[in-house]
């Protein structure tokens, strides 16, 4: 498939996104502080809602999960997994981008994680603060590419059709190797033990659940009423609630972590420390094996975005599920959260203004 680039300056500077999705970082700001003040204003209703827990021996939150659905099935409504099957036709980028996030990214992020909480940082970080925060920043790394990787895709003119694949192949990776490389990595780099039932379970219903539900319903729909009216009619009516339902998490999260979070203010800029650097490292790394190998542009650029990006609703769901909501695991992936936006559009800026070392041309 080929897609037209028309790559003048005028255009890149006509991209733009959404209020909402522009000022991503200043709405988690308010509502990890909302949540933190609801936790101080109205402890027993949040003790309520923590309690509320699905799933013998685990921490998965009932009120949490429901809006951790509400994000994923759209997300996975959008996926079109058949497009998968024309991934020889251009094999390199997919097999850079699957290397950097399932070889590199989850290691690279439990080495630096190891050597920053255990060693860099042990005068103000605790060994058990340490092990949540190696946790919790290993699960993120393990946790590749969201929907939000098209909006990053759009902004540095990038095929939105191999894009697609890209999310897609990692998606059913995700499914086989997200339990294996946590359990493996927690366990090494810290001395948490991972129940890998709990691990299972959260997997289930985080991921394999969405997912077909959110394939069926997009089969189904597309039958009945076509594929441009579910894109263009049925999907976007989801938007405020999708947008509804990750503040509320948030929220939820950072009432449930209250107490500990007013007295580790400095924990969370100590925590984005080594999730900024493997990300900056990933998405570089990424971006220059993509040159090496003569990528076009198009595939380079939203490769280079998911060697960045996290799904973070299914780290944030998966920290919770197995070390509770008030854990330092939880709260490591939500400053992943908080770095990811401002992350992303500096990358997106970097890809605009290197386009010229790459082919412009979509190659086979």
């Amino acid at each position: 498939m080929e897609l037209a680039l028309s790559v003048d300056e005028p255009q890149v500077a006509t991209k733009r996104l959404s209020f909402f999705e522009r000022y991503l970082t200043l709405w988690v700001a308010l509502c990890m502080v909302a949540g933190v003040l609801i936790g101080q204003a109205v402890p027993g209703l949040v003790s309520s809602l923590r309690g509320a827990e699905i799933g013998q021996g685990s921490h998965i939150n009932l009120p949490i999960a429901v809006l951790i659905w509400l994000m994923i099935v759209p997300m996975m409504m959008k996926v079109e997994f058949a497009s998968v099957r024309d991934v020889g036709k251009r094999p390199v980028g997919l097999l850079i981008t699957l290397f950097v996030n399932w070889v590199v990214k989850p290691f690279s992020m439990a080495f630096f994680a190891w050597v920053f909480f255990r060693y860099v940082f042990s005068a103000w970080i605790s060994p058990a603060e340490a092990d949540q925060y190696i946790a919790g920043t290993i699960i993120l790394a393990a946790a590749p590419c969201t929907a939000m990787v098209f909006v990053w895709s759009y902004l540095t003119d990038g095929d939105p059709a191999y894009t697609l694949v890209q999310v897609a192949v990692n998606d059913l990776i995700m499914l086989v190797l997200f339990v294996p490389i946590v359990g493996l990595l927690v366990s090494g780099a810290s001395s948490l033990a991972v129940p890998f039932d709990v691990l299972l379970y959260s997997v289930a219903i985080f991921i394999v659940i969405p997912l077909i539900v959110g394939a069926g319903l997009r089969l189904w729909l597309v039958r009945r009423y076509g594929l441009r009216w579910m894109e263009e009619q049925f999907l976007p009516r989801f938007a405020p609630v999708t947008i509804a339902a990750l503040l509320l998490t948030l929220v939820c999260i950072f009432a449930f972590q209250s107490q500990n979070i007013l007295g580790k203010t400095v924990h969370v800029v100590l925590i984005a420390v080594p999730i900024l650097l493997q990300v900056y490292m990933n998405s570089a790394l990424a971006y220059g094996l993509m040159h090496r190998w003569r990528v076009p542009y198009a595939i380079a650029a939203p490769g280079a975005l998911i060697g960045a990006s996290n799904f973070f609703e299914l780290a944030v769901a998966s920290a919770i599920a197995l070390f509770g909501p008030e854990s330092g695991a939880a709260l490591a992936t939500v400053v992943g959260v908080l770095v990811e936006v401002p992350v992303m559009l500096s990358v997106c800026s970097l890809c605009n203004k290197t386009r010229h070392w790459f082919n412009q041309e979509v190659g086979t």
